[in-house]
């Protein structure tokens, strides 16, 4: 059987290819996808100095991690799924941009009945933002700031709203601290038209931050010190909090009196058991351990998206056919102050 993917090539296009569809593995289902949700700073981080350095010979390599469709085959030792069931799936190299996938069964989750393919294709990412801010350990009333309104950090917002926090956002682009306002930010602030800091300061009036969240790739050293400087801070001068890295972030910043008694925290991806084959493929972690596995977080994203609590639907602003994959690159590469969330349709 052959299948169509999405795939970006040595110049930094996007493209569409068919290849063989792989043979179902144990613990896999196969999923006809409906909808599958591009992550552009880790799948299309690279498309920018391609196209300023094409290089013909890297051969074109199928991406994406994360969508949504319906359970057509069932593999070996897999219990939790019926053919006919509507999941959410992810795990890069299995929930590509395709037609259809293989994907193992504790990266896959049924669907509630009222949440959408679109919705559901975000999962992943849901996952990622839920996962970061268990990391950050937000207490409610507390002041957080999201430094980076790309959609891990749009759902970082959301997740620490609902959990109760007071938070502000910080992108340059207009679009996306307008989402971060429907998202239910309390303020933001635009990079390069205003005083972070300053900004900040006043917000909290002139208490500081207990929390900050960096979501996105790259230098993130100014990031990190708008972040610093706007912590809260004790009366011996020494500032003091949590900051949070989901993402690729590079920073390089002095410890000790440097830092004072801020903790630097690390989120990575969407929780215990992702990139573990054996959890991947059905082998459980002891929940009495350890609570918040990947699968967990993922059912509980998709959970608040059906209540209504999370909201991910106004954070997409395209949608193109899987034929069309070309354009959906383009648009994300070449118009990121115009596109969020772009969604693909086999």
């Amino acid at each position: 059987m052959k299948r169509k993917v999405g795939a970006v090539d040595g110049l930094g296009r996007g493209i569409s290819l068919v290849e063989e569809m792989p043979d179902l593995k144990n613990g896999e289902i196969e999923v006809e996808v409906a909808a599958s949700l591009i992550s552009p700073g880790s799948e299309l981080g690279s498309c920018g100095s391609r196209r300023k350095n094409p290089n013909h010979s890297i051969s074109p390599r199928p991406i994406g991690y994360a969508n949504a469709g319906i359970v057509t085959k069932i593999g070996s030792n897999v219990n939790d799924f019926e053919i006919g069931q509507r999941v959410a799936c992810m795990g890069a190299g299995y929930a590509l941009h395709a037609d259809r996938v293989n994907v193992p069964q504790n990266l896959s989750v049924v669907i509630p009945d009222k949440v959408t393919y679109e919705e559901a294709a975000s999962t992943h990412l849901a996952a990622t933002a839920l996962h970061a801010l268990r990391r950050t350990e937000p207490l409610f009333g507390e002041f957080g700031l999201i430094m980076g309104l790309g959609l891990v950090g749009q759902l970082c917002l959301q997740f620490g709203r609902l959990s109760g926090c007071h938070i502000a956002g910080m992108d340059k682009y207009t679009l996306r601290t307008e989402k971060a306002i429907q998202g239910g930010a309390e303020t933001v602030v635009k990079v390069g038209s205003e005083d972070p800091i300053e900004s900040i300061s006043d917000w909290t009036k002139g208490y500081g931050l207990d929390f900050g969240m960096i979501a996105f790739g790259g230098d993130a050293n100014d990031a990190f010190e708008t972040t610093y400087r706007s912590m809260k801070k004790t009366p011996d001068g020494h500032h003091m909090g949590r900051i949070t890295i989901v993402g690729g972030a590079e920073i390089n910043h002095g410890f000790g009196a440097g830092l004072g008694n801020v903790d630097i925290r690390s989120a990575a991806r969407t929780g215990p058991g992702y990139h573990d084959e054996n959890y991947e493929q059905g082998n459980n972690y002891p929940k009495v351990f350890v609570e918040w596995d990947t699968k967990r977080n993922m059912s509980e994203c998709l959970n608040s998206i059906q209540s209504g609590s999370l909201r991910v639907s106004h954070l997409y602003t395209h949608s193109f056919a899987l034929d069309n994959f070309d354009q959906a690159v383009d648009v994300l590469v070449e118009k990121p102050s115009e596109a969020l969330g772009v969604i693909v349709n086999p």
